[in-house]
């Protein structure tokens, strides 16, 4: 066992040594653990390793990996395990974002046995339990970790860039801003900062900067407070099932309307937050439309497309139950004080993350049909998903032609208003307009034209100029997103490298 993790976790060491120290070396040089007790083989079966007339107590296997819980979790549904934070777990099996596992205590004996989130728990004996080290996590995240409440001057995180060549970085709170700083590793496997203090370990390095000055900031604090993850589901049973009565959800205030459905803040046997999409019942493409969005739904996860968690469809009208995003479309969020307040940094990250998830669509060969700030919603912490898949359609052909004339305008490509078609490319173009929403914050683009005369003017070679304060780079990207040929513009996996590599390091 790696003497550092040892040393920053001593409060497991009574299970540690159960699980690593207890074995004895066989004469061929492999380990077997003490007291007869199979390492991890099939070792008979579990009556015939206990003496006759033996009390049955489950243990936890010699060769088991052993998890923490990082949050506390209450349990929805009679299999699932209610625990606390820092409660050990033996995982039995793995399936999707809910585990199967067994709650033990520090000698590893069974207290209880059931269902857990998956993102609630961490390996005891890897990095990510020190409270410190985050994961990967980009520049944006971090900063709103650390500029959260309760950090004081001096709390910092350790994080793995989510750009590839970046590696680890170590981002400190100073003063109202965020300092990030790039952990070097060296050959010999050594870690770095400043090139006069290299370190074995990443635990060695921030105990040193516990106690000494950081360049020309002040020495580390305490660890950055952790934000507590949502579950990607209402419970492990609402996985498949994906049905749920009326009866288990309350509305609340009326979030917005639009020409399909009303949306409402709501909640879930009073326990958790939603947003509950209502189908409007005298459209008569309500049974149409609703399929086709709850299908597409079904079908994609991505941290930055909105989450999909039931259906009400036993009666009319129908209701679609998906996370709520507290902070509302990133149209109205832009306009509005908190919005007017971020930093081009901050903007150009929100692009990203719809790019990324635009990404995902990409690849599942979707396509949306009507991204711009209206349909992109904007949680806690600032992140970003895509919703309003009611116009997409899951292609198996480079476009999609269709016969609606409910087209956006000042957001679609020439092709998608000309000729109905519609490819990843319309969606690209769009993407076009969506950054020029975001760097405008809020505003309506082509301002001066009318639907018409926007086709016409852009059919022409007409593009919209730069909007004040917009990046070079960025603009560049817009124009390439306007390119005349689909064939011309860049996929959303490029247009995210773009984006990202934009910012990472002071």
């Amino acid at each position: 066992m790696d003497e550092s993790v040892r040393r920053a976790c001593p409060c497991l060491e009574t299970l540690w040594q159960r699980i690593f120290s207890d074995k004895k070396a066989s004469p061929d040089g492999t380990a077997t653990a003490a007291d007869g007790v199979g390492g991890g083989g099939d070792g008979g079966s579990e009556e015939s390793r206990r003496g006759p007339g033996s009390v049955q107590q489950d243990k936890l296997p010699e060769s088991g990996s052993v998890y923490t819980a990082m949050w506390a979790f209450e349990g929805r549904h009679e299999d699932e395990l209610s625990f606390l934070e820092g409660d050990l777990f033996s995982v039995i099996s793995r399936s999707g974002d809910w585990w199967t596992a067994r709650r033990i205590d520090g000698n590893g004996r069974v207290l209880d046995t059931g269902i857990v989130p998956s993102n609630y728990l961490a390996r005891a004996e890897s990095l990510a339990m020190q409270p410190w080290y985050f994961g990967t996590m980009n520049r944006f995240e971090a900063q709103c970790n650390l500029l959260g409440p309760g950090n004081e001057d001096g709390a910092f995180l350790i994080r793995h860039s989510d750009k590839g060549n970046i590696g680890y970085v170590l981002s400190v709170k100073s003063g109202n801003r965020v300092r990030h700083f790039k952990i070097l590793q060296t050959n010999e496997n050594t870690f770095y900062v400043e090139h006069s203090h290299h370190f074995s370990s990443l635990i060695d390095l921030v105990e040193h900067y516990c106690a000494n000055n950081l360049n020309n900031i002040s020495r580390l604090g305490n660890s950055c407070k952790r934000i507590k993850p949502n579950t990607s589901d209402l419970s492990h049973f609402t996985v498949d099932e994906w049905e749920l009565p009326k009866e288990e959800f309350t509305l609340e205030e009326e979030l917005g309307s639009g020409y399909f459905a009303d949306v409402y803040r709501g909640r879930w046997k009073n326990r958790i937050n939603v947003a509950i999409k209502i189908i409007k019942s005298d459209s008569e493409l309500n049974h149409r439309e609703f399929h086709r969005e709850v299908q597409i739904l079904k079908s994609l996860r991505h941290r930055h497309l909105i989450c999909l968690f039931a259906v009400c469809t036993a009666s009319a009208p129908y209701y679609i139950i998906t996370e709520l995003m507290e902070k509302g479309s990133l149209l109205h969020f832009l306009r509005g004080p908190e919005g007017q307040h971020q930093e081009i940094s901050s903007l150009i990250d929100m692009g990203a993350q719809v790019a990324d998830g635009m990404s995902y669509l990409e690849e599942q060969k979707s396509i949306h049909r009507d991204l711009a700030a209206r349909n992109v919603l904007v949680g806690e912490h600032y992140i970003c998903k895509v919703a309003d898949f009611g116009l997409a359609r899951v292609i198996k052909e480079p476009f999609y032609i269709t016969e609606d004339k409910k087209i956006p305008y000042k957001w679609s490509a020439p092709e998608a208003i000309s000729h109905g078609r519609f490819s990843n490319k319309s969606d690209v173009w769009s993407f076009g307009v969506l950054l020029y929403e975001i760097i405008t914050y809020g505003s309506v683009p082509y301002p001066a034209l009318s639907n018409q005369e926007v086709y016409q003017q852009v059919t022409n070679g007409y593009r919209m100029p730069p909007p004040t304060k917009c990046p070079n780079f960025l603009y560049k990207i817009m124009l390439q997103c306007w390119s005349a040929e689909p064939e011309d513009r860049p996929d959303f996996k490029f247009l995210k490298v773009k984006l990202d590599s934009s910012y990472e390091l002071d």
